[in-house]
């Protein structure tokens, strides 16, 4: 799976949240500043050539959808994350963040709850 780029990864974020939609959807729910029409419309067609959107012709328009779930996404980017940057240790990973107090105590409790009772 080929990385995205930020404007890639914004413009998949819209596609995701709207689900199947036009370009105007999307330009609706992308945060301010909005990137022209145009340019959205390019990222939208880079982002199907990828493999990640699908697009069915509705007359003169294309509806577009995800291909890739954002789960998968992120499970491949956070994977491909703390191998580059933590050593492929999610214990670093929480230690660099803990170290620079950008996780509270009662965050990570909730983090040890879930993973020892993964299915609640």
């Amino acid at each position: 799976m080929e990385k995205l780029t930020l404007q890639e990864e914004e413009a998949m974020l819209a596609v995701w949240q709207i689900g199947k939609g036009f370009i105007k959807d999307f330009m609706d729910v992308l945060p301010e500043p909005k990137p022209p029409y145009t340019t959205l419309a390019s990222t939208v067609k880079n982002l199907e050539r990828k493999g990640y959107l699908v697009s069915e012709r509705f007359a003169n328009a294309n509806r577009y959808s995800a291909k890739v779930k954002e789960t998968e996404y992120k499970k491949r980017f956070m994977n491909g994350f703390v191998n580059n940057y933590f050593q492929s240790s999610y214990k670093e990973l929480v230690a660099f963040f803990a170290k620079d107090k950008k996780i509270s105590a009662e965050e990570l409790k909730e983090i040890i709850n879930l993973i020892e009772n993964p299915e609640k």
